[in-house]
């Protein structure tokens, strides 16, 4: 039954997260899949911060006989809050919460709930843990569901350039999630989808093929970098922005004969929150 739990709590990788966020934002609902991204990247910092600040043990910590070592090469950092739970939670609901459609919400809880399942039968976190990353996910679902991060003017580059210059005061040693989640931030905040999704099968087909070798080609060739260099926060901040930044504007401009330009980039955003 491990290899299964295994395999569910693989779910909550960071690479299905890219692929779904993509997917979604090119045949979905491009301006959403910036709102989504902007609010998986705030999720992203603040459990990372929650994470280390708090420094709570796994279940595994005092009896490391508990879990398998399978298991713990799933569990990166502290316990509490669960990183699968609120990063599936903020991605997989909020999608949900966008579309409003109770079919997909439904497969959406289902997944969630067996991610959260899987790291309880891992024995990789309390449920705690997995109650308070639940908690946050839910919260920056709806988020991404309702509020439109406003990129006007100087908001649209002085933001993420002001995000930059924070990854380059993370100390040597730092968490590499810290410069991950800004440079995420960065990225999905100076994202700007102006292009349509594609209109039949065919073409969503080939924008998912082409637009996949494209981001993960820039994936594993930023990943190819001296590790020295990755190691910097800022370094992988700008990673992580520039991978971003390639699949919201450098896929629909290289595929933009199935990824036409819209009327109004503005057309399906969501309504701002007052």
């Amino acid at each position: 039954m491990e290899t299964l739990w295994l395999t569910v709590t693989n779910l909550g990788r960071d690479e299905v997260f890219i692929i779904v966020l993509a997917l979604f934002t090119w045949l979905v609902r491009p301006q959403g899949g910036r709102e989504l991204g902007v609010a998986f990247a705030l999720s992203y910092l603040l459990n990372s911060a929650l994470k280390y600040g708090l420094d709570l043990p796994r279940p595994f910590t005092n009896d490391p006989a508990l879990a398998s070592e399978a298991a713990k090469a799933t569990a990166g950092g502290p316990g509490l809050p669960s990183g699968h739970a609120q990063m599936s939670a903020t991605l997989w609901l909020g999608i949900a919460a966008q579309l409003r459609s109770t079919g997909f919400t439904v497969f959406a809880v289902l997944l969630v709930a067996l991610i959260c399942a899987s790291r309880l039968l891992l024995h990789v976190h309390y449920p705690s843990d997995i109650a308070v990353g639940l908690l946050l996910g839910v919260t920056f679902a709806l988020l991404a569901a309702r509020v439109h991060f406003p990129q006007a003017g100087v908001l649209r580059w002085g933001i993420p350039a002001a995000l930059l210059v924070v990854a380059a005061f993370i100390p040597a040693g730092a968490p590499r999630e810290f410069g991950t989640g800004l440079g995420l931030l960065a990225g999905f905040w100076a994202a700007r989808p102006t292009f349509a999704p594609p209109r039949d099968w065919a073409g969503r087909l080939i924008v998912a093929a082409l637009g996949l070798v494209m981001v993960f080609a820039v994936y594993f060739a930023l990943g190819a970098l001296p590790q020295e260099l990755k190691d910097m926060g800022v370094v992988r901040a700008l990673r992580y922005a520039a991978l971003v930044l390639v699949a919201a504007e450098g896929v629909p401009l290289a595929l933009r004969r199935w990824l036409p330009a819209q009327a109004s980039a503005a057309q399906g955003a969501p309504q701002v929150v007052h």
